[in-house]
């Protein structure tokens, strides 16, 4: 018999201004839901407008009242992620709460962004520091909650030093675990630059585990013609209660970190079942591959000079 999906408690948003990247489908669809549903007002920046119009009125037809609205943003666009930050920061209203979601996984062959990254590097990690850095102003007006959501990926490989962009070998899985290990160190350094220099804003980690979303689906824009054998295996275990969760109980620790009073800053939290693939979600251990603070600004700066945007300066943290 499938055990039940476990939930959590999502303290009262009404006033609050969310904005959560991948509101679409998935994960990030049940994390728009549910934000609206605690009365939050949420901005979807997504990069097809016709699912995000199909997402609403999903939404909607459980919650009339949601205020939701759409931006266009193509996290593999610097100049896409640069319009939107203007078109928010023109509106000038606080943030209080980034959930830096979206992502792209495993395409087949490599692939660039439009600015020539390597997809996975350039989607996962250097469209959401762009985005971060150019709604900073936004996010320090509102004491913003920022919720990176990583994967178990991170806990995998490493970064290749030498060829960020894999130019040279390709190999999906361990670009996309270079991917998610870079937007870790991300989250982490923000939250120690937020502390250093008085920003204001709490930055912390979050994971799914494993569910059947959209990442191993048919993605044809990625060059995938059919869902991978491992995604249908993972629909398959997930829809009988098995091993993995359902995107139900995987959006639960983006949830917690981005909204429970206890969550707290430069922590990870993901599901606390069997190695962590489904279940409640609980503070975990941070990841070997994220706990160098030397890396992380080694990243932090590489990331600067490729997306050409800046943060305030700070002293460098210990």
């Amino acid at each position: 018999m499938p055990k039940s999906t476990p939930d959590i408690e999502v303290p009262d948003l009404s006033g609050k201004l969310a904005v959560v990247t991948g509101a679409s489908d998935g994960v990030g669809l049940g994390l728009t839901t549910r934000l609206a549903a605690a009365g939050a007002e949420v901005v979807m920046p997504v990069r097809n407008p016709r699912k995000g119009e199909a997402a609403i009125a999903k939404i909607r037809r459980q919650h009339p009242d949601a205020v939701l609205s759409l931006r266009n943003l193509d996290l593999s666009s610097l100049d896409s992620v640069a319009a939107v930050a203007d078109e928010l920061n023109r509106d000038g209203r606080p943030v209080h709460i980034l959930i830096n979601n979206a992502g792209v996984m495993t395409p087949p062959d490599r692939q660039t962004t439009a600015d020539g990254f390597e997809l996975q590097f350039g989607t996962n990690h250097l469209g959401h520091f762009a985005l971060v850095a150019r709604l900073l102003p936004l996010l320090r007006a509102g004491n913003a909650r920022v919720t990176s959501q990583v994967s178990i990926a991170a806990n995998q490989r490493s970064i290749n030093w030498d060829d960020l962009q894999w130019e040279r070998r390709y190999n999906g899985n361990g670009a996309y675990s270079q991917s998610k290990i870079a937007f870790g160190l991300f989250g982490l350094e923000l939250q120690r630059r937020s502390q250093a220099g008085g920003w204001g804003i709490t930055s912390n980690l979050s994971h799914p585990g494993v569910s059947p979303t959209n990442l191993l689906a048919a993605r044809p824009e990625v060059g995938r013609g059919r869902a991978t054998p491992l995604g249908r295996i993972i629909r398959a275990l997930a829809a009988r209660g098995i091993l993995f969760g359902k995107v139900e109980s995987a959006l639960l620790p983006a949830l917690y970190a981005a909204t429970s009073p206890n969550a707290e800053g430069g922590c990870l939290y993901g599901p606390n079942g069997f190695r962590h693939l489904s279940g409640p979600p609980a503070e975990q251990k941070i990841y070997s591959r994220l706990r160098s603070a030397e890396e992380a600004r080694r990243m932090w700066t590489i990331s600067e000079d490729l997306t050409g945007v800046s943060f305030p300066a700070v002293h460098e943290p210990a």
